[in-house]
């Protein structure tokens, strides 16, 4: 085997490793509330977030793989040990964040990863402005935009329902809280799975197996299912840290929270831009816990 193709093929299996720890540290963020209502099982809901984020990733087009593929870094200066660097970086990182339950960025991780390995390289020439300006907008989305929707979501819901009794919104959201860790689930695929297609299809075109930056189908498909895989085997450190931790869950909170961040997660995915979905989930569980008090939120 030529020794281009053995490096190549290397590091596509770092990607996929990097890609199956990004499924047990970030996709619980998911499904980490409504399993901390109790409204699921932690098995049913890494099953639904499992299955659910290969759909996202699988149905919501390519836009964020290609911010990330082609838009952070120069490919034309870049080269496989580049990719190969930003990957280890996440395996290690990753990997001690999980073991402590820290709920961590991959999204950052993954950009900051590719920008070091590249500036070691290349030298700040191979940075694109296009790219960062929508890494920075996504610092937004993933912040302000998903503390405020919840807040606003929240106090509407309190508004909406103050004349309700609590035994009949506990039995309603109970119910609704399933959908909205579903849409959850399906937006977090729509963003973190589209990432890391990004930079296994970067891979490809580095190491010569393909002449153009066009995300294949079976990428998509093979990326989504080792994110699936890693939520499915390793989630539960993280779910418990989102989940409990930050502030106390009725299934009415999580709801607001999942719908919030959901909706910021798909919007950004739809103009390309790549968030983290962990910030986007943990402020906006900040966000409705404040809504009900300051002192609520274990800030």
């Amino acid at each position: 085997m030529p020794d281009g193709s053995f490096l190549l093929i290397v590091v596509l299996l770092l990607v996929l490793a990097a890609e199956f720890v990004n499924g047990w540290t970030d996709s619980p963020n998911a499904i980490a509330t409504v399993v901390s209502t109790r409204v699921l099982s932690p098995a049913l809901a890494v099953t639904m977030a499992a299955i659910l984020n290969i759909a996202g990733a699988l149905a919501t087009g390519t836009a964020v793989a290609t911010t990330i593929g082609k838009g952070i870094v120069r490919p034309e200066i870049i080269s496989l040990p580049v990719v190969a660097g930003a990957m280890l970086t996440i395996l290690v990182w990753s990997t001690v964040a999980w073991f402590y339950g820290i709920p961590t960025s991959e999204s950052h991780e993954l950009i900051a990863g590719l920008t070091g390995a590249g500036l070691a390289t290349a030298g700040p020439s191979v940075l694109l402005w296009e790219g960062w300006q929508k890494v920075l907008i996504g610092l937004g989305f993933s912040t302000l935009v998903g503390f405020t929707l919840s807040v606003v979501v929240m106090t509407a819901l309190y508004w909406l329902l103050r004349r309700t009794s609590l035994s009949f919104i506990r039995n309603i959201f109970s119910k609704l809280q399933i959908l909205s860790a579903a849409f959850m689930a399906f937006s977090h695929g729509s963003n973190d799975g589209q990432k890391f297609m990004g930079v296994f299809t970067l891979a490809l075109v580095l190491g010569g197996a393909m002449s153009q930056f066009v995300v294949p189908v079976w990428v998509m498909l093979l990326c989504g299912i080792v994110m699936g895989l890693g939520t499915a085997f390793g989630g539960w450190r993280i779910i418990r840290t989102v989940g409990f931790k930050i502030t106390k869950l009725e299934p009415v909170n999580g709801f607001a929270a999942e719908t919030s961040s959901g909706l910021s997660i798909l919007l950004a995915s739809f103009f390309g831009i790549p968030l983290s979905t962990t910030h986007c989930i943990t402020t906006s569980i900040m966000g409705v816990g404040a809504v009900r008090r300051l002192s609520a939120v274990r800030w």
